[in-house]
C-alpha cells in the first residue's frame, strides 16, 4: 500500500517503511508526526482525496534534523568589477514512515 502526502508545498509518495528527507518540521528526534493523505493505493482501486482523503492518515517518526550539503551561489557581472560569493544549507527533517491508515 502506498500514501501520496503533503509536506512544505511538496508531495511524497510513500510506503510503510520508508525514509525521506522532506522540509524542516518542528519535533525532536523520536517525535511522532501525522499527515493528511491527498491519495492512497495499491489495494484495489486508488482513492483520491478533495484535498484530503477521508479518514486516511500517515503517522511517520523524525530519525534527524539536520543540514543538506552547502551549495555555492556565485554572481558576477562583466566589465563592472562584480562578483559574489553566496553559501546556503537547507535544513531537512529525516521521516520513517511507521504506519498508513486508509
Amino acid at each position: 500500500m502506498y500514501a501520496v502526502i503533503e509536506t512544505g508545498s511538496k508531495q511524497y509518495i510513500v510506503e510503510k517503511g520508508s525514509t525521506l528527507k522532506v522540509e524542516k518540521l518542528d519535533g525532536e528526534t523520536g517525535a511522532k508526526i501525522e499527515f493528511p493523505v491527498l491519495m492512497v493505493g495499491g489495494s484495489g482501486e486508488p482513492r483520491f482525496g478533495a484535498p484530503a482523503v477521508e479518514g486516511a492518515s500517515v503517522q511517520a517518526k523524525v530519525l534527524a534534523q539536520g543540514k543538506h550539503r552547502k551549495i555555492l551561489v556565485y554572481k558576477k557581472k562583466r566589465r563592472k568589477g562584480y562578483e559574489k560569493l553566496c553559501g546556503h544549507r537547507q535544513p531537512y527533517t529525516e521521516l520513517k514512515i511507521t504506519k498508513i491508515n486508509a
